[in-house]
């Protein structure tokens, strides 16, 4: 008899094991999934920092659940609470001074965040990668980029960090137009019929769809219309190598000796619009 009861405090002990796994388990997804839910819900997106602090105490929490159900499963099988404290601790010294990269990625990270160098929702560049902020832990920083694929980067390999405030890169294809109206009319034609089929062809590198800013004049009075392609950073090639060739050809049609250089394409940062100011209206 005394054996069966040693068995069920055994098999008790075995089954309370089992529960606070699943249970630390459990915590752990509903803090993700709650994580999750706030940093795509309508009231923290527009506030970058708040979704930002979420995801890092999303990862500090995680941490914490299994911390404490690991300590707890082995108090249940004999090893003193105490014990396990001091172990973590030595263990911890261990690890930082064998693994020196794992304190720079938490350190690293504490600091893109409090030094506000970068934000959940961001488009930004980080060791040699470019994508849309998704999460910032304690160790990585996710990225998605321009493909849809997710990017893990340690945050100890982030040593420049380079921000697009408008979430793109701007690409600017001016277009010298002829002094001739009717010809300089013709010219506006073909960049209005061929400006669409850019993100027909590469929806892939559309932010945004593309616009046509206007005609302008410079100051010696040649004219110039402007088109405005809202990209992802790391893909201007086809706009390049594709569009801008297309686009000559088309003009050369027109104008068999118009040359290639009054085609010219670059690539620009565009700031955040600042906000707009109130006026003062006087009675």
């Amino acid at each position: 008899m005394t054996e069966w009861f040693d068995d069920s405090g055994l098999i008790m002990r075995s089954l309370l094991v089992l529960l606070v796994a699943v249970l630390a388990h459990l915590a752990v997804w509903l803090i993700r999934y709650g994580g999750t839910h706030l940093t795509r819900s309508d009231a923290t997106a527009s506030v970058r920092k708040l979704r930002t602090i979420i995801t890092l105490v999303t990862s500090i929490c995680v941490f914490a659940v299994y911390f404490f159900a690991l300590g707890f499963i082995l108090n249940e099988i004999g090893i003193p609470l105490t014990a396990y404290l001091a172990s973590a601790t030595v263990i911890g010294l261990a690890v930082g001074f064998g693994s020196q990269g794992v304190v720079q990625d938490v350190v690293t990270g504490l600091t893109l965040i409090f030094a506000d160098l970068i934000d959940v929702g961001e488009m930004v560049g980080i060791g040699g990668q470019v994508g849309i902020v998704r999460s910032i832990g304690m160790r990585f920083v996710t990225l998605e980029n321009s493909h849809g694929a997710k990017v893990s980067v340690p945050n100890r390999t982030i040593a420049n960090v380079t921000n697009y405030p408008r979430g793109y890169l701007r690409c600017l294809v001016d277009v010298r137009l002829s002094r001739d109206k009717t010809v300089a009319d013709e010219m506006m034609a073909v960049i209005e019929r061929l400006m669409p089929t850019v993100p027909e062809q590469f929806p892939g590198i559309m932010r945004h769809p593309p616009s046509i800013e206007g005609r302008f004049s410079t100051s010696t009075g040649r004219e110039f219309a402007r088109i405005k392609f809202r990209i992802w950073p790391d893909r201007g090639d086809p706009i390049e190598k594709t569009f801008r060739p297309e686009l000559l050809a088309a003009l050369k049609c027109i104008d068999p000796d118009y040359p290639d250089w009054q085609v010219a394409v670059y690539f620009e940062v565009e700031k955040r619009a600042p906000a707009p100011r109130r006026r003062l209206v006087r009675r």
